[in-house]
């Protein structure tokens, strides 16, 4: 497990690195980064971050984590394969590989029974190094009785990830003052889900272009040639594009499971073709969070009131003189857009060519694998000091704004909040502009 860790990690450098590295050259030595929302974090191996500016010191943590490793949320990823090669096996229909692919099925299916979305024994493990790494990487912050304020979505694993993190926390200084928090009370930001955004998703002119560039990428005939005796007969009862789509995804779903060693379902396929419905992916992903233009461009706004709390809740701990952190665990349909909004490492990207997204290293697997974390760590010379700096963690790498800074990676919070507190302003008056309108 350590060498499979190490391995990931060394790719995800490659890949913070630059875009030289094409996705697919990424995906043959590593399935997992295909994943998407699925794919495993690294969590060893991190790059040196740079030094504080001179006379600052860390005094402050405000963090968003999504939960760690989970079991697949509900049934139908399984259901839908499975189902379809039962079918076929009951016409006599599946070649040697379809037997193998529906015993192996069968495996995984009864293993993820009453597990539905459970955070897995990896998960736990991903946010005790996470916190461990904080704590290494920030001391002053977590020092005496530090405050730690805790806040969870109430989704069971998002909970238990919280609980990982603050044991690791506790058991490395018993002084803290932690509180730990699981409401409906805060879901108003934790996980806000715009109900008109979200449907918005494939407004717009999206849905044409979206379809136009799946079609190239949905089929898979040479699967059908593998699994079945007779492909032809059985088009009644298979389709070869969920057929294709959810074998790939039930393969890559047990890598966050104990049985990750079982790749059967996974090298069935060819990297290329596995690639493809990373692409497919990834461009619905940008769609229905990101920034693209095509259906109005506002997706990323479903976290405005996130980025407001955050900055609201900066501002009150400034007023304090002990240090102290503010974790929050919730969700990647959050980190995503909120990393898009804010334009974390370019993700405010915008384009209406969907060729484009994958083209300019907008890619939702850097973001938010099973584990992904944004964390703001703040710097001051003391309480007195006006001019606080910080700097981003995304995925506990130093992470590029686009606003402008003389002390890169560094960013004087003044700016920060001025910029976006605008920004969320502007989209907020456009909105009850339109709805005025109707």
């Amino acid at each position: 497990m350590r060498n499979r860790l190490l391995t990931l990690c060394l790719l995800w450098l490659s890949i913070a690195a630059g875009h030289a590295q094409q996705a697919l050259e990424i995906i043959k030595a590593n399935r997992s980064f295909a994943a998407s929302n699925y794919s495993i974090y690294p969590d060893t191996a991190l790059p040196v971050l740079t030094p504080a500016p001179e006379g600052k010191v860390p005094f402050y943590i405000s963090h968003y984590g999504r939960h760690g490793s989970r079991y697949i949320e509900n049934r139908k990823g399984f259901d839908i394969p499975y189902n379809m090669l039962c079918k076929a096996d009951s016409m006599n229909e599946l070649t040697d590989v379809g037997k193998k692919a529906l015993k192996v099925m069968r495996v995984i299916f009864a293993d993820t029974e009453k597990h539905w979305g459970d955070l897995t024994s990896f998960g736990q493990k991903q946010h005790r190094g996470i916190a461990r790494r904080m704590m290494e990487n920030f001391p002053e912050v977590f020092e005496g009785p530090a405050i730690v304020d805790a806040r969870s979505t109430i989704v069971p694993r998002c909970i238990l990830s919280m609980g990982a993190a603050l044991n690791v926390m506790t058991m490395n200084n018993p002084e803290l003052r932690i509180s730990m928090k699981a409401s409906q009370e805060d879901m108003w930001y934790m996980n806000h889900q715009d109900p008109v955004l979200r449907k918005n998703g494939m407004g717009g002119d999206a849905k044409t272009p979206y379809d136009e560039y799946m079609s190239s990428r949905k089929h898979n005939e040479r699967l059908m040639d593998l699994l079945f005796v007779h492909p032809d007969s059985v088009k009644g009862v298979i389709s070869d594009i969920w057929l294709n789509y959810y074998l790939i995804k039930m393969g890559l779903f047990q890598m966050n499971t104990h049985l990750y060693k079982e790749t059967y379902l996974t090298d069935i396929f060819t990297a290329k073709e596995i690639y493809r419905l990373w692409q497919w992916e990834n461009v619905w992903w940008y769609l229905m969070h990101g920034p693209c233009p095509l259906n109005g461009g506002h997706q990323p706004y479903t976290q405005r009131y996130l980025l407001r709390q955050i900055i609201s809740d900066a501002d009150d701990h400034f007023k304090m003189e002990r240090p102290g952190v503010q974790l929050r665990f919730g969700h990647e349909t959050v980190l995503l857009p909120l990393t898009c909004l804010i334009g974390i490492n370019g993700f405010d990207f915008e384009t209406s060519n969907l060729e484009e997204v994958e083209k300019n290293g907008w890619w939702a697997s850097k973001v938010f694998p099973m584990g992904s974390n944004l964390q703001f760590i703040f710097y001051r010379k003391d309480i007195h000091d006006e001019d606080v700096l910080f700097k981003v963690l995304l995925n506990e790498k130093e992470a590029t704004l686009p606003i402008p800074t003389d002390v890169a990676p560094y960013y004087h919070w003044k700016d920060f909040r001025t910029h976006y507190l605008k920004k969320i302003d502007d989209y907020e008056q456009l909105r009850k502009a339109a709805a005025e309108k109707r």
